[in-house]
């Protein structure tokens, strides 16, 4: 039976974002084809038919999940031009700090195993945080505490995006809810005076 070019594009769909899950909650070292197959309701053969190691569903996963982050930043700032960096720093450091480790942000839950990845994904990956930073970025105003290290927006923006990726990696990690909401409250509030803002993020 052959299947249609659509049908293939929804498979393939469907295995990317069951393997970001598992990757993201059982690492690359912990997810096996069998368990990426069976989150993703196909068969070895259907896996292998779109991708040929487990190393290329690594990579595309996380390809998927840096370029999820980064339209959901772009769909922030035009809903919210003015606030956008408030709600994406509250909803990052609240929901995506919270959430099932299945359903968490690729930048702080695929990272540590892109740092062990070969070349090739590590590149890939390099250009697509390169787009995030640019993206977010954009976003930023070109006023700055004259105080700050960072000057330019592209140099606000990447240690903007590794103080939330960390911050929440911390707060994830600890074992008190207490010290995981101080990690959070603490994080955001730097990331927002980072920005030349002063608005109090909500973490909870």
């Amino acid at each position: 039976m052959r299947y249609s070019a659509e049908h293939k594009q929804e498979t393939r769909a469907k295995v990317v974002a069951a393997a970001g899950r598992v990757f993201r909650k059982e690492g690359y070292g912990g997810a096996g084809i069998d368990a990426l197959t069976k989150a993703a309701g196909v068969t070895n053969g259907a896996f292998y038919g779109h991708f040929k190691t487990k190393s290329e569903a690594f990579r595309t996963a996380v390809l998927s999940g840096l370029e999820d982050l980064r339209q959901g930043v772009a769909a922030l700032k035009a809903s919210e031009p003015q606030g956008w960096l408030t709600t994406f720093v509250g909803f990052y450091l609240g929901y995506k700090r919270t959430c099932d480790l299945g359903e968490s942000c690729a930048l702080p839950s695929l990272s540590p195993d892109v740092m062990r990845a070969e070349d090739d994904t590590r590149a890939a990956y390099t250009a697509e945080l390169q787009r995030l930073v640019e993206e977010v970025a954009a976003g930023l105003s070109e006023n700055c505490d004259p105080s700050a290290i960072a000057v330019s927006r592209e140099d606000r923006a990447i240690v903007l995006l590794a103080m939330l990726s960390g911050g929440v990696t911390l707060a994830r990690a600890v074992s008190d809810p207490g010290m995981s909401d101080r990690i959070a409250h603490l994080v955001g509030q730097a990331a927002l005076r980072l920005s030349g803002r002063e608005e109090r993020v909500s973490s909870d």
